[in-house]
């Protein structure tokens, strides 16, 4: 996976790689679709919600130019796969799932990985973690038709975010707060589910 969808279509952070080298990606989709886990496509993982093909994963990540010291915010927890992914990257990582069934599962699965430095809520994704705020990196793994405000409030200043905006058509989109507005650069077309709650 890491040699012939990502290198090759390049994804150059080594840390990056590194951390797609090391989450067992087949320990985050269901029983039936494990000999696809590796596969260049997303797969359904339950309650309408599916975990993305492994190249827009990096791609987005790369955006994001993460650092050891980060503290970042996720919206949408999904399978964990993704929150796996940033703790191995950040400092510190706060992901929101507002499915209740998925929240459980991620938790489980992180917990059996032995990840510590991932916090996970239950809750409503459009209203980030206040209490948590401000973080370094902002990640959204659903589609919204515009950017919540509250997200961008818990944007430190010069952070950064990348988020996928339209519906249906949508864009991945980098964001980045100077003097307190987000300012955004289309990169790519992509295909995401909608960001749910509001």
């Amino acid at each position: 996976m890491v040699e012939c969808q990502l290198a090759i279509r390049k994804i150059t952070d080594l840390n990056i790689l590194s951390a797609f080298l090391k989450v067992p990606r087949h320990v985050f989709v269901p029983p039936a679709f494990e000999d696809q886990a590796y596969e260049d496509h997303p797969i359904q993982i339950g309650c309408q919600q599916t975990i993305s093909q492994p190249y827009i994963v990096a791609y987005m990540l790369e955006q994001l130019a993460l650092k050891k010291e980060d503290k970042v915010l996720e919206i949408g927890t999904g399978s964990g796969y993704q929150t796996a992914l940033l703790a191995e990257l950040a400092k510190e990582v706060y992901s929101i799932e507002i499915v209740q069934d998925l929240y459980q599962t991620a938790k489980e699965r992180l917990n059996f990985l032995g990840y510590s430095n991932v916090y996970l809520s239950c809750s409503d994704g459009r209203n980030g973690w206040a209490e948590k705020s401000p973080f370094d990196k902002i990640i959204i793994a659903a589609a919204t038709d515009e950017i919540p405000k509250k997200l961008i409030e818990q944007l430190k200043e010069n952070g950064l975010m990348v988020v996928p905006v339209g519906r249906p058509e949508q864009d991945l989109v980098l964001g980045r707060k100077i003097n307190g507005t987000l300012t955004t650069k289309r990169l790519v077309p992509v295909r995401f589910v909608p960001l749910t709650g509001g």
